[in-house]
């Protein structure tokens, strides 16, 4: 069965020659534009292309020019199909054949077989280098349009995201005001420093609590992303205890991981691992990562944390699950801001999807990285975890970078400290 591909962005005209076609015995492949005919003729390789002249994206003549040029189209007839077209110009850029519109339903499937069967037009040797220079002035205007549009679009590109950075720090600062005598009230009153209160206001206030915290941690993480979006995500380093940091952080989140009915299993060595960073920024790091596998393990499954010291003068948090996994095309994309595997309104998790983007940068600035496995072959405390294993390394010293324009310390310019990793 001979294939035929049929470049046309009019409907009801790839449906006629489609059913004049198939009845025919033929196997037909469509496209609705110049870009996707190409595509599609490099891909599926097909006996036959019919294309008409006067469609987006690419015209019939630049698709026929760039087919030309494609070795493995060599001797693939291209029969140009148009109600407004110049047949010399149409065979002088490389078609075997022309046929008017509208096209005769009776004798077009046989025109075709004549064409596959290797009946070829040919213009007159005079004509083609006239035709060919013609065409050649109508594709660099075109071109010259395309590159004028595309360097409009991306001006606009530019302006919008600068916008949506300024948005970012804007609504950021807005929202960070009013919640601090937001925290500080909820806390005097539930700490009942403004006086008693019986048990339903208790609970209420506890409640309320929990809502500021969160608000709180989704506004620190817009904060983040501002520094990843300017490349000035600032640190504050000072000496602190990479193992007690991740017990913190796995002390914020235990709650996370008991209501999802998650077992947590942990790999912990003996301490102290005495570094030199940003704790405060650490911590949050490996929060990330640690809801991020409270929320996608199922109820009933198992997370696992194991940290170790490396050779190479860092430490390494892994955290594994037995969620679903990621699949290899986003394993690399879930890293970027805003980026979620289900973006849509009624996802089954929540979050914004900046979590991982805040986790790697934050990671980064301290001299180390973020990376994902999976599926995961890891085995924490004699649980095999085969969903996903995100592995988080800092250097036992981060990296001084003051320039102003990446990240790096704030405090002063004093000779660094003792490599605190000489006491390992």
């Amino acid at each position: 069965m001979s294939k035929i591909l049929h470049i046309e962005d009019d409907p009801a005209n790839r449906l006629l020659v489609r059913k004049l076609l198939q009845n025919a015995g033929y196997e037909v492949l469509e496209a609705a534009d110049g870009l996707e005919g190409v595509r599609l003729a490099c891909t599926q390789h097909p006996d036959l292309v019919l294309v008409d002249l006067n469609i987006p994206g690419l015209d019939g003549f630049e698709v026929t020019l760039r087919l030309r040029g494609e070795a493995s189209l060599a001797g693939v007839p291209i029969v140009a199909i148009t109600a407004e077209g110049d047949r010399d110009t149409s065979l002088a850029v490389g078609c075997d054949g022309f046929l008017q519109k509208p096209i005769d339903a009776r004798s077009f499937p046989s025109i075709i077989a004549r064409y596959l069967s290797g009946a070829r037009e040919e213009l007159p040797a005079s004509q083609g280098p006239l035709r060919l220079r013609e065409q050649s002035q109508r594709i660099v205007a075109h071109l010259e349009q395309k590159v004028a549009e595309l360097s409009r679009a991306n001006a606009r590109l530019r302006e919008l995201d600068a916008a949506r950075t300024e948005f970012y720090r804007n609504i950021s600062h807005e929202l960070a005001t009013p919640m601090t005598p937001i925290v500080g009230y909820v806390k005097l009153l539930a700490d009942e420093e403004l006086g008693p209160l019986n048990k339903a206001q208790k609970k209420a206030l506890l409640a309320m609590e929990d809502c500021v915290r969160r608000l709180r941690s989704l506004i620190d993480n817009l904060l983040d992303v501002t520094g990843i979006e300017t490349g000035r995500m600032r640190f504050m380093h000072s000496e602190y205890d990479f193992l007690d940091t991740t017990r913190r952080a796995l002390a914020q989140v235990a709650d996370r991981f008991a209501e999802g009915k998650v077992q947590l299993v942990e790999d912990l060595p003996r301490g102290p691992l005495p570094a030199w960073g940003d704790a405060g920024r650490l911590q949050r790091a490996m929060i990330q990562l640690f809801e991020n596998a409270a929320k996608f393990t199922p109820a009933g499954g198992t997370a696992g944390v194991r940290v170790t010291v490396l050779q190479s003068g860092h430490y390494e948090l892994c955290v594994a699950d037995t969620g679903p996994g990621v699949k290899a095309d986003r394993q690399s994309r879930i890293f970027e801001p805003f980026y979620q595997v289900d973006g849509s309104a009624t996802r089954a998790y929540g979050g914004v999807g900046v979590g991982l983007a805040i986790a790697r940068r934050t990671a980064r600035g301290l001299g180390g990285d973020v990376r994902v496995a999976s599926p995961s072959n890891e085995i924490i405390e004699g649980e095999t975890l085969t969903g996903a294993a995100f592995y988080l390394t800092v250097a036992r010293r981060a990296p001084f970078q003051d320039d102003g324009s990446s990240p790096g310390r704030i405090g002063p310019p004093s000779s660094p400290p003792t490599d605190p990793s000489s006491s390992i």
